[in-house]
């Protein structure tokens, strides 16, 4: 697969289907056409500008270790999917933000003078790593509040978690943890999270008559996702060199290719593909179609992706041999 995935949004061709009565939890079917098309175009355009305005060092902190702890504080809180992986992508991109801000302030001050620079980056690093726990803790905090079916985190239970950990943090530091990323963020919480294009990419499937059941899809998705998330490395590695033809890659191949790891569109229908082949393979072919027409992804990007996915995360063999 080619660098860069190309893609336009096309109308989507979808039929109006009365919604079918669902037991409490996730519903498909229940928005209208129109509605559908706005918030897909939107997410795609939120998409792109993320990708325009793309960090060099984005996803540094989404290893596995990180995620996985924003995973389990996830669970111990009763967090819900949404809430936890947009924790993941507020971490990833707060940090990011105050580290690239603390560094260039570290050697402005000192240019000519590499010793100084050198003592003072050591410092910043040490700080950094010492609030990071409050940092992440702060993270999973503002996301639960970001959801509207999530328990919202407060202080008290913060601060107990915090203080099961040894440290001694009182609550007025919370409140100021939390206003510290909100501010480096400028307050735009509402980041793109692979979730909310899953989610809604099955809607527009659930739409346009896809065969294979929603819920039962939905929840495959979010086990996959849950893999790609704590696997995330080692399955853009092999993406990154099926690319190159199996050769090892160059430091340009690698910032090229950071524009694919980052496409939470393209991670979005990889992982439908990928689940949707195990819950019936005799589909996959099909369902990589509506999803091409949807994203204007291309197919051939889509089913290389989602069998790197597979043979990751099961160990299947290539869905093109079924």
């Amino acid at each position: 697969m080619a660098p860069g995935v190309r893609r336009k949004m096309n109308k989507i061709g979808v039929t109006v289907k009365e919604a079918q009565h669902e037991s409490p939890g996730t519903v498909f079917g229940a928005v209208s056409t129109d509605i559908l098309e706005d918030i897909l175009l939107d997410l795609a355009k939120q998409n792109e500008q993320y990708l325009k305005d793309l960090s060099e060092h984005a996803g540094c902190f989404k290893e596995p270790k990180i995620v996985e702890f924003v995973f389990l504080l996830a669970e111990l809180w009763g967090i819900d999917d949404s809430a936890r992986y947009q924790a993941v992508e507020i971490l990833d991109r707060y940090m990011i933000i105050n580290t690239e801000e603390k560094y260039k302030n570290s050697i402005t001050p000192r240019e000519g003078n590499e010793r100084a620079e050198v003592d003072s980056w050591s410092i910043i690093k040490t700080q950094l790593c010492e609030t990071f726990v409050l940092r992440l803790v702060s993270c999973v905090q503002i996301a639960s509040k970001l959801a509207f079916h999530c328990n919202m985190i407060n202080n008290n239970t913060a601060l107990k978690f915090m203080q099961s950990l040894g440290y001694s943090y009182k609550k007025e530091e919370l409140l100021q943890s939390e206003l510290t990323v909100l501010k480096a963020l400028q307050f735009q919480m509402n980041v793109c999270s692979p979730f909310s294009f899953v989610e809604m990419l099955l809607e527009v499937l659930g739409h346009n008559g896809c065969l294979l059941p929603m819920k039962n899809l939905h929840a495959i998705c979010l086990k996959i996702l849950d893999l790609v998330y704590l696997l995330r490395n080692s399955i853009y590695e092999t993406l990154l060199r099926r690319a190159v033809d199996g050769s090892s890659p160059n430091t340009q191949q690698r910032d090229t290719f950071l524009y694919v790891k980052e496409d939470v569109m393209l991670l979005a229908v990889g992982i439908i593909a990928a689940s949707a082949f195990i819950l019936n393979y005799e589909c996959w072919t099909q369902v990589l179609e509506q999803l091409s027409s949807i994203t204007g992804i291309a197919v051939e990007s889509i089913g290389e992706f989602s069998t790197v996915i597979l043979n990751h995360s099961i160990g299947a063999t290539s869905p093109a041999k079924h």
